[in-house]
């Protein structure tokens, strides 16, 4: 059995050590900066991609759910949320990941290894996203605000939910809570400038005007091929 574990560790050492050194090769051969923020890149063809996100640049679409990015790699790696492809997997247990950077991070619960530490009380983490959250219990920051009561959180889970008093239906966003109380009161403030039927909701009458619209072409369409 310690065998095994020194073998399987010995494994999962070496694909980190590996991982690391890669890092600290591509950090050495970067030649190419960024004019905006002095992050460096070591081929030109991933500063013009780094560019895109300063331009908000997105020419690389998702054939089956059109979403767009400014990367073709990030689109190669979101269509395997379609096909369900898991190219990573681990030595340890064959659970098996869409990402590469998911795999190290997985890797770090068979080791133990907790390469982040927060400077203020030393706590150490495997993710770094969870030592950013762990900060915020020294700084006191709140970078997420409730629209209703405007209190702040600083995890977005905490944010709060606002009960409705007519059928007590909880609600985070401040939209979809004065939506709801205007259902129950029967209000409906949008209203179509061509039928003059109102509604509750602003995207109810998005679509009237988009059907109250194809029937006037339609309409038009017929008059014109008639005359």
């Amino acid at each position: 059995a310690k065998q095994s574990r020194w073998i399987r560790n010995h494994l999962i050492s070496d694909t980190l050590r590996k991982e690391s050194a890669a890092n600290h090769r591509k950090s050495r051969e970067r030649p190419f900066s960024c004019t905006v923020c002095d992050r460096r890149f070591g081929c030109k063809g991933n500063l013009h991609a780094h560019m895109r996100s300063h331009t908000g640049e997105k020419p690389f679409t998702c054939t089956v759910c059109n979403k767009s990015f400014s990367a073709k790699v990030n689109l190669k790696t979101h269509m395997r949320s379609h096909t369900g492809e898991k190219p990573f997997s681990c030595s340890v247990c064959s659970k098996s990941f869409s990402q590469k950077k998911t795999l190290v991070i997985h890797l770090r619960s068979h080791t133990g290894e907790k390469p982040f530490s927060c400077s203020f009380c030393g706590k150490r983490f495997s993710e770094k996203g969870t030592l950013k959250r762990h900060i915020r219990v020294h700084t006191g920051e709140k970078p997420y605000s409730c629209s209703v009561c405007g209190r702040t959180f600083s995890l977005l889970s905490h944010v709060k939910s606002h009960k409705c008093a007519g059928c007590g239906k909880k609600f985070s966003q401040k939209r979809s809570l004065q939506r709801q109380i205007r259902l129950h009161a029967g209000e409906k403030p949008f209203g179509c400038s061509v039928c003059g039927r109102k509604f509750t909701r602003k995207r109810n009458l998005q679509e009237q005007n988009r059907t109250v619209l194809q029937i006037m072409r339609q309409t038009a369409h017929r008059y014109h091929s008639h005359s």
